[in-house]
């Protein structure tokens, strides 16, 4: 497990995947920051990682990204840590437009296609 703060590689997302779980990857993104911690069995992990590494918990959002997969296929914005009725957000997805365009962004900034 451990926090990516600049960039990674496809291939590296592929290799984490198949070690992993074959074709995904977990990953939890802090849109403020806009870093992302991957490389882990559950999301709850990748986000504690970033709350000890001063990150807050309204802005981290929990994804699955498939290396293998292209366009809107790519990332799945499913993980329990984004249950969050204080937040208005009540699923596992996200729900706001606005903060899903930013975890968006800041994947396509991380990872080198």
């Amino acid at each position: 497990m451990k926090i990516i703060e600049d960039n990674i590689s496809l291939s590296e997302l592929k290799k984490m995947a198949e070690d992993m779980f074959g074709t995904l990857i977990k990953a939890v993104v802090d849109i403020e920051k806009e870093v992302m911690a991957v490389d882990a069995g559950m999301h709850s992990d990748e986000e504690e990682l970033l709350l000890q590494n001063g990150s807050k918990q309204q802005n981290l959002w929990g994804i699955n990204l498939y290396p293998e997969k292209t366009g809107e296929e790519f990332i799945e914005f499913d993980s329990m840590v984004n249950l969050r009725p204080s937040q208005g957000n009540r699923t596992r997805s996200v729900d706001d437009p606005k903060i899903r365009e930013k975890i968006i962004i800041v994947v396509n900034k991380i990872v080198q296609k």
